[in-house]
């Protein structure tokens, strides 16, 4: 069975990741995805990437239609999605060169399959968390 990192992993993880692309922000407030994009941008040491090809920004950032678009590679590419786009969006994460470091899921997606896909591949997961809750516990504001 697949586990997540342990604390000190994540804590690792969060500390080393300097760029991320968000797929599936969103520009509305009231999206979890768009408050996730809010906390990091004002309290966290990331440069952020929103990645949604329905959307031109997320407040004053550009928003990109897709992880190729973007000006860099990111470190970690966080994932906003439905379960079932999870395998284009791995997809889109590998044909990246160099490949991001890190495929962090948000809460309530979680898939065994495409995280030892995703690790085959060489990156390291995390499943079935919010990015915005483990950074304010495990890095603090």
């Amino acid at each position: 069975m697949w586990s997540n990192p342990d604390s000190a992993a994540l804590q690792q993880i969060l500390r080393s990741t300097r760029t991320v692309a968000v797929v599936g922000a969103s520009s509305n407030p009231a999206r979890p995805s768009y408050g996730v994009y809010d906390y990091l941008a004002r309290r966290s040491h990331y440069e952020l990437f929103a990645v949604n090809p329905t959307i031109t920004a997320v407040g004053a950032a550009a928003a990109y239609p897709r992880l190729a678009d973007l000006p860099v590679v990111p470190d970690m590419v966080d994932v906003f999605r439905r379960a079932e786009e999870l395998p284009a969006v791995l997809a889109d994460t590998l044909a990246l060169d160099p490949r991001p470091k890190y495929l962090w899921l948000q809460q309530g997606l979680w898939d065994e399959d495409l995280a030892r896909a995703a690790e085959a591949a060489g990156l390291q997961v995390v499943m079935d968390r919010c990015l915005k809750v483990d950074y304010a516990q495990l890095i603090g504001s």
